[in-house]
């Protein structure tokens, strides 16, 4: 038999010690990253962006995956999602797996395997029946928050958590205040575990400058509150949007549309410290039903809106480009029109104001006739904040995505549901 040689094994031998430190779970991660000491069976990890999540949800699986023989579900919004951030992302399974256990991806199987023979199969929120049939005896979702179809696939992917003598899941999500999560809230303490956080915690292993950026931008706002300090936000006092009236109505594909139309709010100035422009688009089917189809708001230089608006106006074979023209006038029109001069545009007029524009709107969500198709986080917030006492100086944002889809709502079903609903709600003292 034949020897290796000291100098060959020696260099083995630091290179293996070297890997184990560099990716050994427990020795890196912060008290709150490290599973809870006692018997729960859900581990809820509500904190804000970049506090170690999927870091830390990655390294438990990996450890779970190498201490046993065990079949695990991966589950994302999307399948993307699955792949690009829990599978094969900076922090995902494959890069927090040690050089000697890690796994083999399949990627045409939604599989990864072990070494010694554990298996996780990846899902995506988008097809929950593959949920049916499947067991695990552990499982992972990631930003389940954002799911639009929360509840559903909880309930299919807890029925197939049934394997071993104690299965478990994690939970890594911004917090949102839906219903399911508030459910689960409430068990905190009895069956599961509830790490909050912010991201201010994971100082060390963020890019230099990006705290200070996100700060600048939204530090003291709502969504900063939730996005970055962890905080989950309930509704806001007069707010004229429930969170619970958009999940209630919210749908992840779109019936037959028989009108489409990409609403904008185009901001007055381009600095960096300006307002955003709001587009939206927003579609009608043959119920008299509204739907927000995709939110493109953003800080954009003028013809940079104007070719995200002209793009979603062809990709969605849209009907209208509909756009606010009181501080620009006719340099709205003229800025479409240099990127497509042949689409269809109307140029809309703030008579009233903004709360006044907004109330009907306000008013067909209430009554279940306008659906958002996925999630839109940032419109939903601003929504959700957006007060029947609204002052810009007080509240500290623009609500341009909220302007945007009243606009396109305004312009699909206005006339469809005046003067009979707006009238007897503005009678009601709506």
């Amino acid at each position: 038999m034949s020897l290796a040689r000291p100098e060959v094994t020696g260099r083995s031998i630091a290179g293996a010690l070297a890997d184990a430190l560099e990716t050994d779970y427990r020795s890196r991660a912060r008290p709150s990253q490290l599973p809870p000491e006692w018997d729960w069976l859900v581990w809820l990890i509500l904190t804000g962006r970049g506090w170690g999540k999927t870091w830390c949800a990655s390294s438990w699986i990996n450890e779970l995956a190498m201490a046993s023989v065990c079949r695990i579900a991966l589950i994302g919004a999307t399948a993307p999602d699955v792949r690009d951030i829990m599978i094969e992302g900076e922090t995902g399974v494959l890069r927090t797996a040690p050089s000697w256990g890690r796994p083999i991806y399949e990627p045409s199987k939604r599989k990864i395997e072990w070494p010694n023979g554990s298996v996780a199969h990846a899902f995506s929120a988008e097809e929950p029946d593959r949920l049916r049939g499947p067991q695990f005896h552990y499982g992972w979702l990631d930003e389940l928050a954002s799911f639009p179809n929360d509840q559903e696939i909880w309930d299919m992917f807890s029925f197939g958590l049934r394997l071993g003598q104690q299965p478990r899941s994690i939970i890594t999500t911004t917090p949102r205040p839906k219903k399911l999560i508030r459910s689960l809230l409430e068990r905190d303490g009895k069956d599961v575990a509830v790490v909050g956080g912010s991201t201010l915690e994971n100082r060390a292993n963020l890019a230099p400058g990006f705290l200070d950026a996100i700060q600048r931008r939204y530090g003291n706002t709502r969504l900063g509150r939730q996005e970055i300090e962890g905080q989950l936000l309930l509704d806001t006092p007069g707010a004229l949007w429930q969170l619970d009236w958009i999940d209630n109505n919210r749908i992840s594909s779109p019936p037959a549309l028989t009108r489409i139309v990409v609403a904008i709010d185009p901001a007055v100035s381009t600095n960096e410290g300006s307002d955003e422009t709001g587009i939206i688009v927003a579609g009608m089917d043959a119920a008299k039903h509204g739907y927000i189809l995709e939110d493109l708001s953003g800080r954009y230089q003028p013809h940079e809106w104007a070719v995200k608006a002209v793009d979603a106006y062809r990709r969605h074979k849209a009907d209208r480009i509909i756009a606010e023209k009181n501080n620009g006038g006719d340099l709205v029109e003229n800025t479409i029109r240099m990127v497509s001069y042949n689409v269809s545009f109307k140029a809309v007029h703030a008579s009233r104001g903004k709360v006044t524009r907004a109330e009907p709107i306000s008013a067909l969500y209430e009554q279940r006739a306008v659906h958002h198709v996925g999630s839109f986080t940032q419109l939903e917030d601003q929504m959700c904040s957006f007060t029947s006492d609204f002052d810009r100086s007080r509240s500290g944002f623009s609500p341009d995505r909220v302007d945007a889809l009243v606009w396109g709502l305004s312009e699909l079903l206005g006339e469809v549901h005046t003067p009979t609903r707006f009238v007897y709600l503005n009678w009601m003292g709506r």
